[in-house]
């Protein structure tokens, strides 16, 4: 496939190209906002109604579908870069989840999984299916970084109109926080989504 953006919709388009005879189904926010459309798409998926469904992460939460030969995870990078000291830990979970929904039933089953990085610790354990070295590490990543369940976070945000004044009330809020509780204090960060206008 060739590389034009990311997204369900997308990747329906792409497969429904590769695949003219496949009857498709995207499964995301968009097509399930009405009533009944995700039980309806499932069902479908069980009735073997639809040969292939894409969809966000809500596709591997606890569902058990018969007859799955062949699950992918595309840009499982994105999971993995997320900003967050769970990430690994997420993308672990996540990944192992839908890897599940392959050869169910006694029936053999393949993964593909699509990275930049195959050589990842995550990707490995994930692979392998080595929950045990995915929580030694992320264990002691945990008490080496002072993150929970050694430690508690809390997090504080501060907004205003301004930027600049926010801004400085931030770093004078970490510089009277860290007189109390030294390198434990982390930032100030801008977040994720900055501003929504």
């Amino acid at each position: 496939m060739e590389d034009r953006g990311f997204g369900t919709e997308k990747i329906e388009d792409e497969l429904q190209a590769i695949f003219p005879e496949a009857r498709i189904a995207r499964m995301d926010l968009d097509t399930t906002r009405r009533k009944l459309a995700y039980e309806k798409m499932i069902a479908q998926f069980e009735q073997h109604q639809l040969d292939i469904l894409v969809g966000t992460q809500m596709v591997a939460k606890g569902l058990d579908f018969d007859n799955v030969g062949l699950v992918g995870i595309l840009n499982a990078d994105a999971m993995l870069n997320y900003p967050d000291f769970r990430a690994f830990e997420r993308s672990f979970q996540m990944m192992s989840q839908v890897s599940g929904r392959a050869g169910r039933k006694n029936k053999k089953g393949r993964v593909l999984i699509q990275t930049y990085t195959p050589e990842h610790p995550v990707i490995k354990w994930v692979v392998a299916n080595d929950y045990k070295a995915m929580y030694h590490n992320q264990i002691e990543e945990r008490k080496t970084y002072v993150y929970p369940p050694f430690y508690r976070l809390i997090n504080i945000s501060l907004k205003h109109k301004d930027k600049a004044v926010v801004n400085r009330a931030a770093d004078y809020f970490a510089k009277s926080l860290r007189k109390i509780f030294g390198i434990r204090v982390f930032g100030p960060h801008e977040p994720i989504i900055n501003r929504i206008k």
